[in-house]
């Protein structure tokens, strides 16, 4: 793995703990990942030390957490996930997932997915935590790969709990596995995935407006035009005028979209 990605962040104050689980997973995943992967997170990352926030990245293979988990966890913070909340459930994945602080979300009414986001807030507040949520909620149905629009969960995240809501744009992991691909590419090994770690998203002129649809369709946007921005550095390019929408093109908005 690439030592670039495991300087000190830039942010004073003690680092957050990462507890024994974390140490023991790291020590099975970073090296078999390893072998596929050279992960480089960019100079100048705005990940915090300490508290909580929300990181929002692109999302355009399924193999992409595994890149994004390692680089936070070489930022010296544990990666936590948002995840379905059926998956808590699970015998011993329910388990795994409560011991790690990944966060449930409900996919159920709107009421009740409101009180999981408030008591999703409570808890990354009450323990300083930090997690991961892909603000398009799938995969990308941009042809080009490019994030398309977003969803709102991230950004009530943020606004609810009034944390940091940062972007983050990472390019490569595609190269280890292909957009909704099946195998996993050995060769050539080691592909370079680059990360990139932009300062938070100002909402400062939407706090306290987490109910509000128009107030979470702006940050939302705000947030997708972060991320964008920051992919288009990594990979050298323009993207679309108009970011895709998937219904505007008869594609559903979540779940696997065969090529």
């Amino acid at each position: 793995m690439d030592r670039t990605s495991q300087a000190d962040p830039p942010h004073g104050g003690p680092r957050e703990p990462r507890p024994f689980v974390f140490w023991f997973l790291a020590s099975i995943v970073v090296p078999l990942a390893s072998i596929l992967m050279k992960i480089r997170v960019r100079p100048g990352d705005s990940m915090p030390r300490n508290g909580a926030y929300v990181l929002a990245p692109n999302h355009y293979t399924e193999i992409d957490p595994i890149a994004v988990a390692i680089a936070i966890w070489r930022l010296g913070r544990p990666p936590r996930f948002l995840a379905k909340e059926s998956l808590f459930h699970v015998p011993v994945l329910g388990w795994a997932l409560r011991v790690t602080g990944m966060v449930p979300v409900a996919r159920t009414s709107s009421s009740a997915s409101a009180r999981k986001t408030l008591d999703a807030s409570e808890t990354l507040v009450r323990h300083g935590r930090g997690v991961v949520v892909y603000p398009e909620g799938t995969l990308t149905r941009d042809p080009g790969m490019w994030p398309m629009r977003g969803k709102t969960g991230a950004v009530r995240l943020a606004l609810e709990a009034d944390i940091p809501l940062i972007p983050m744009a990472h390019w490569g992991a595609q190269n280890v596995m292909a957009r909704y691909g099946k195998k996993v590419s050995f060769w050539p090994p080691r592909k370079l995935v680059t990360v990139a770690i932009g300062a938070p998203v100002d909402l400062s002129d939407l706090k306290g407006q987490h109910a509000k649809p128009a107030a979470l369709a702006e940050a939302t946007d705000r947030l997708m035009s972060a991320i964008t921005l920051l992919l288009e550095d990594l990979r050298d390019e323009k993207a679309p005028a108009e970011r895709w929408n998937p219904s505007a093109h008869g594609q559903r908005e979540t779940g696997r979209l065969e090529p």
